[in-house]
Formats: structure tokens, sequence, C-alpha cells
């Protein structure tokens, strides 16, 4: 394909799925050989596609692809080529994307972690190791990727509801999408809430733990808020929402309905209390490299099907690795019915910085 002084060819790179493939951008203009590669989900800035996402293939065979895709043809590319991936950190489709939004293929081969390992074998081995789960909205948005999503300026306004419409919807089972930051959900929140900050993984973990024929009702604390979490929802396939809380919590104050708190605790008094069942909600692979001694491992992933076993009146302290998929997970908690239920302030990361006593992999 040739677009002014652009030509783009495509180079097939397996590995992601079957079908991946990255787009090699050569500027006559700049020079004949090779510019910019847009690598698609094959490499990313620090990372490389997961490969367990084909129905037809084991991941162990979609990770032999990919070291193959990498070695034997992005990295032939010369080390100046920008590197242009699909998607950056935050992404479930790798495990350590930095937050740069470009790169070049000199810096990957010295910096990424995937392209220091030396065999084939040992690639396959880490790749398919401890795999964040799998989101189940991954395979719809496949298909909706198939039929062609509607453009986002053809989706209706959203509908302003005013505090009385939502404490209706929550008693009806319907979710109430908190976007707000974990501080001000802490804070004081409308009771039955679910929270899903802005600031982190947001629309893959909606996408995860709602799924994408949910309708939520945003809470926001602003306009640009609300617009924000509706493009990033959109972008998973969460497309037909319910609307958003007019003026937001201060509309709930002002309708004199009941607000609800999240309480939380440091590392440093959490170590100090023991009377607290912990719940460690991190991915299994996180746990498996160190954990606190007394935590139980219940992943946040597990929740939206899964409750812990556990008296609904235990004082629970849920931590996560900064504070984030925590507070997801006390809301549903709360949700649920759990009445004792507290948020450790930083989370993995707090505990370690008081170096407070862990259980660390053993290293063979």
């Amino acid at each position: 394909m040739t677009f002014g002084s652009c030509k783009i060819s495509v180079l097939e790179t397996p590995g992601h799925t079957p079908e991946s493939i990255c787009l090699v951008v050569t500027d006559t203009e700049k020079r004949p050989s090779p510019w910019a590669v847009l690598t698609g989900d094959t490499l990313f800035i620090g990372d490389v596609g997961r490969p367990d996402l084909s129905p037809a293939f084991t991941p162990q065979q979609l990770a032999a692809m990919l070291y193959d895709s990498l070695h034997g043809k992005l990295m032939n590319l010369s080390d100046d080529v920008l590197v242009y991936p699909a998607h950056g950190a935050g992404s479930l489709c790798g495990r350590n994307m930095r937050a740069e939004k470009s790169s070049t293929i000199g810096t990957e081969r010295l910096t990424n972690y995937a392209l220091q390992i030396s065999t084939r074998e040992e690639f396959v081995k880490q790749l398919t190791t401890n795999l964040p789960a799998r989101p189940e909205y991954f395979a719809n948005d496949a298909e909706i990727n198939r039929g062609g999503a509607a453009a986002m300026d053809e989706l209706p306004e959203l509908t302003p509801l005013p505090a009385t419409k939502l404490k209706t919807l929550i008693e009806q089972g319907s979710p109430a999408l908190d976007v707000r930051s974990t501080e001000a959900f802490a804070a004081g929140h409308v009771p039955g809430s679910i929270s899903i900050a802005l600031s982190g993984q947001f629309a893959s973990w909606a996408g995860s733990l709602l799924g994408l024929s949910a309708r939520p009702v945003l809470i926001a604390d602003t306009p640009d808020q609300i617009e924000e979490a509706r493009v990033r929802l959109a972008r998973v396939g969460i497309e037909d929402l319910t609307g958003y809380l007019q003026e937001g919590i201060a509309g709930w104050k002002k309708a004199g309905f009941e607000m609800a708190t999240l309480p939380q605790i440091s590392a440093r008094d959490l170590s100090q209390r023991k009377d607290l069942h912990v719940l460690d909600v991190r991915r299994d692979g996180e746990w498996q490299a160190a954990h606190l001694e007394r935590a139980e491992l219940w992943p946040l992933d597990r929740l939206k099907d899964s409750l812990p076993p556990l008296d609904k009146s235990v004082a629970i302290a849920v931590h996560c690795k900064s504070g984030y998929r925590s507070t997801i997970a006390c809301s549903l908690l709360q949700r649920a019915g759990f009445t004792n239920v507290i948020n450790v302030i930083g989370g993995f990361d707090a505990w370690q910085q008081e170096q407070l006593p862990l259980v660390e992999a053993v290293v063979k």
C-alpha cells in the first residue's frame, strides 16, 4: 500500500493471535529503508502480547510463534526504526507495559524484558506462566470488531438521572459505577455503588467485572469525567449506558439520602491489628512472588462469580498492590452485604516500604 511518500508493508507476526500482523512504514522522503513499524499487539513498549487468546492454539504454541515473529522478523529491523504499538500501559493485552507512547527497535532490544530471554524454550515458559486472567469480554469484543462498532459520535446523549431514580435502580440490582478517585469514594459514596476509578485500568476492570451487557449509571464529579468514562467504556464494548447521576454526589446528598464510607487503614496499623482477616486481591503471580503471611488470596476477578466464604460481619482488611484494585474489591464486598470492610492504604507497596515481614518466593 502506498500513501503519498509512505509505503506500508504487511508483516505477518503470529503469536498474540494466529492472525497478528505488523505494518512496516517506509517514508521515501525520509529514507529508502523502513522508518517506523506499527506493532499492533505483537510488541509493546516494555512488553509483548499475551499468547492465550486463541481458541484454536494453546498458549505454548502461540508463545513459540511470538518468539519467532519477534526474533525472526521485528528484530531484523534497524535499531532506529520507530515502534508504535496498539496499546499502552494499563491494557490487559500485556503484563509489563511502560507508559511511553512510542519507542525504537533498539530501545526495545535493550530494555524489553521479553526480548532479553535468550532461548525459545525459556521464552515460552515465561510467557505462559502466571498470565493474568483472560477477561471474558475479549471474545465478545472480537465479534464486535468483526461486525464493525458504531462510531462514537453516533452514540446517543447520556441521560441525567435524579437521585431518586438511581436509588430505585440500585435497589433493582442495576450497577452504579463510581468513576471518581479512590480517595473520594472512601470519603463518601452512594451505598451499593461500585468504585472503578478512572486513574487505573478502568475500562478493563469494568468490562471484566460488569460485562458488556451491563447498563451502568455513572457517578462522577465533573462532565469531563463522565465523557472520559463513556469513551473508555465504549472502547471495550460497553456502549449502552443508562445515564449518569444528576449533580453527582451533591445531588445524592441534596435528596437527603444516606452516604456510605469506606474505612481505611495504613500498612503499619494493619501489622498491629491481629483481629482483622486480611484479603489479598492481587493476581496469583504477584502472590507467589511475595505476600503477607496471614493474608488469604482472593483475586479481584474472582469476586465477580465467587465471594470469600466469610461471615459478612467479620472485619476484613483488603489490599492489592497500590490500593486501586482493593478499593474496587471493597466496593463489591460492601455491595454484597459485607458490613465491616477496610481498605489498606497504599496496599502491598506500602507494606514493603514499611519493611514489614513477608513470605517471599524461594529462588531455586
